[in-house]
């Protein structure tokens, strides 16, 4: 076989068709939850989001930004929810054009926990697993303000939470979205849980690699009974330290997510979404090997994910799926260019948290 004939091999293995669970993807392209604040104060999906995620419909599957079951959960100012009937109705326009256009989209369930401000949630309280605030500071409607101490949830206050992430995912379902990623990864709620640097609790939630891994695997299997597992993802950055939510000791680690891994196994989910910088790892290796579940891999946070990372990522078995962020920003028709090998587009991160539709929308495509 000639080197060119090999390319082209790796090429067509990155754009098979591929089955997340219930979901069939007309390539392994994943567009990554990628957090764009266009909402608007009442967090209810606008034209402008109708057009941005229409105009990536050609990848295999799109995930949307991280986004809030209950207010509580809020992080962002613009940022959607799928809580009332208004931020669902919203969502259906959204999802109605994305499979009008043959594309596949999942809701980024997201509850930011530590990692918001009362007066972005307008509940009066942030809540974490314990009352430790998170490093550095949040932009408030206010202006910058030092994150706040939180209330360390109740058992039965943690009970109601595995409820709020049960009843959005049923809201994503009537909002016609092909299912849910619940986003347990980069500090948020769940990972706050998971990880000891955020979660000092000596209760059935804390203390244990088990006890913090539990929550994740309880929202995942309440979640997976609602709507069906085959349609339940979850997204995990195991070692990835950020926002307080540490997790140094790679043995904890390690522990730690095989518990998970292992409380997802019998459920059979449709997808674990892990950003790591090695997906070769051992630790994302074996998250993918214990759970079972489809495996897509994104090896950049602020780092642009590459055709020829993607292609290696395929080729060489590390994931059956790619997840890219800043590139399918930049070029709405990503999956076309990669497959013919044509320019790309360069993102301007000026633009992507500024709102409105310069940096959003308006990125040429090759073909209309």
């Amino acid at each position: 076989m000639t080197s060119s004939a090999q390319a082209s091999q790796l090429q067509d293995k990155l754009f098979s068709p591929l089955s997340l669970g219930a979901i069939e993807m007309r390539n392994r392209l994943v567009m990554a939850p990628l957090t764009r604040i266009r909402a608007g104060e009442d967090g209810v999906p606008n034209q402008m989001m109708v057009e941005y995620y229409t105009q990536r419909a050609s990848l295999g599957l799109i995930v949307t930004e991280g986004t809030f079951p209950v207010m509580e959960g809020r992080t962002w100012i613009g940022q959607p929810g799928l809580q009332t009937a208004e931020q669902v109705a919203g969502w259906r326009r959204v999802t109605d054009s994305v499979h009008a256009a043959g594309g596949k989209i999942v809701a980024q369930l997201m509850h930011g926990g530590r990692i918001g401000h009362e007066l972005i949630s307008g509940t009066g309280r942030v809540v974490a697993p314990s009352a430790l605030a998170a490093p550095g500071e949040i932009r408030t409607p206010e202006g910058k303000s030092a994150h706040p101490v939180p209330h360390a949830l109740t058992i039965e206050e943690v009970a109601q939470t595995i409820t709020d992430f049960t009843q959005a995912s049923r809201n994503a379902i009537e909002a016609g979205f092909d299912g849910v990623q619940l986003h347990g990864a980069n500090g948020y709620l769940l990972h706050e849980f998971t990880a000891p640097g955020s979660n000092t609790r000596t209760d059935g939630y804390g203390g244990s690699p088990e006890n913090r891994a539990r929550l994740s695997v309880e929202v995942a299997a309440s979640v997976s009974e609602a709507i069906g597992a085959d349609r339940t993802g979850i997204r995990l950055s195991p070692q990835h330290n950020i926002q307080g939510a540490m997790e140094a000791d790679h043995d904890d680690a390690l522990a730690t997510y095989r518990a998970m891994a292992e409380g997802f196994a019998p459920l059979g989910l449709g997808h674990i979404d892990v950003l790591n910088a090695d997906p070769a790892s051992e630790i994302v290796q074996m998250i993918r090997t214990v759970s079972g579940a489809p495996l897509v891999a994104n090896s950049g946070f602020g780092v642009q994910t590459t055709r020829e990372e993607a292609v290696r990522l395929v080729e060489q078995d590390l994931a059956e799926a790619v997840g890219v962020g800043r590139s399918v920003i930049a070029n709405p028709d990503l999956a076309l260019r990669w497959e013919q090998g044509l320019e790309e587009n360069q993102p301007d991160p000026s633009t992507f948290y500024v709102g409105g539709e310069r940096g959003y929308t308006d990125y040429p495509a090759l073909r209309n």
